[in-house]
């Protein structure tokens, strides 16, 4: 059951879109959405509304009506008529505002919208996306366009068959039930981490000992990259949604290593749910 759930948004059409997911999940599960609006601000008028101060500088003032217009507007769809919608603004970064939202708020799940991003920006910059993604310890599922959630019918799972998958594995599988969708296991076999279908076989089989997971799949897809294999094979079977792990790793250490899961999520077209190990 999601009782709660973060929405960032910038007022974007993608951020319109997470908001319209959340919508959804939470008209089913009677679950409240905590509305949050990152306000950059310069660092002298963060500095004086952070402090409460009681004459905050007209700037501020502007920028928070102007947030208060743009709430309104937002919120004065027709789907989203009789929900428990709770906006709020923060002036920290968008990084550290969202997560420190999700962990106050103690929410389910953050639902946030992407342009994704490539090349020298994805080197240089990086979506907002990809760095929740990394950092949160909540499920994040990144939605680029409009998406109807209970339409989606099957949901990829790329995993390694570790053991230190397992929880995020039930998560991914709980969230397939939720929305009535078929779930696919895959392991992505490529050149350099080549294994054969026997030993990989025998792996799925002892990870799954003891979890009695219905309405799945398990499979094996050959490919040049764990990336390509992930997106090709959610091609093969008309996947509605792309599930994955991550060990959010921060700093010189994802410098080094990078992230699948962040690759993923800048990548693919379709809705895609990460879950921390």
């Amino acid at each position: 059951m999601i009782k709660s759930i973060l929405v960032p948004t910038d007022f974007s059409e993608q951020a319109e879109s997470a908001l319209n997911v959340a919508a959804q999940i939470a008209r089913k599960n009677n679950s409240k959405i905590y509305l949050l609006h990152v306000l950059e601000l310069p660092l002298h008028l963060t500095d004086l509304m952070s402090s409460n101060n009681p004459a905050p500088a007209p700037e501020a003032i502007f920028f928070m009506k102007h947030a208060h217009n743009k709430f309104e507007e937002m919120l004065s769809a027709e789907h989203l008529k009789d929900l428990d919608i709770e906006e709020t603004v923060s002036f920290e970064g968008v990084m550290d505002g969202i997560i420190d939202a999700s962990e106050k708020n103690n929410v389910d799940m953050i639902i946030m919208g992407s342009h994704g991003s490539s090349g020298f920006e994805e080197l240089f910059i990086g979506s907002n996306a990809e760095k929740i993604v990394r950092t949160s310890k909540k499920p994040v599922l990144v939605v680029k366009e409009e998406c109807d959630i209970y339409n989606i019918k099957d949901f990829v799972y790329a995993t390694n068959f570790d053991d230190e998958d397992r929880d995020s594995l039930m998560s991914a599988y709980d969230f397939a039930k939720l929305i009535n969708a078929k779930l696919h296991l895959v392991w992505v076999n490529t050149a350099n981490g080549f294994k054969t279908t026997k030993d990989t076989q025998d792996k799925m089989h002892h990870f799954l000992e003891g979890m009695h997971l219905e309405n799945h799949t398990l499979n094996i897809y050959n490919d040049v990259t764990v990336e390509k294999g992930i997106f090709n094979f959610a091609d093969s079977v008309k996947a509605g949604l792309i599930g994955i792990s991550t060990h959010g790793r921060r700093g010189i250490s994802h410098f080094i290593n990078g992230s699948l899961s962040e690759d993923v999520v800048n990548h693919a077209k379709r809705p895609v749910l990460t879950f921390r190990i």
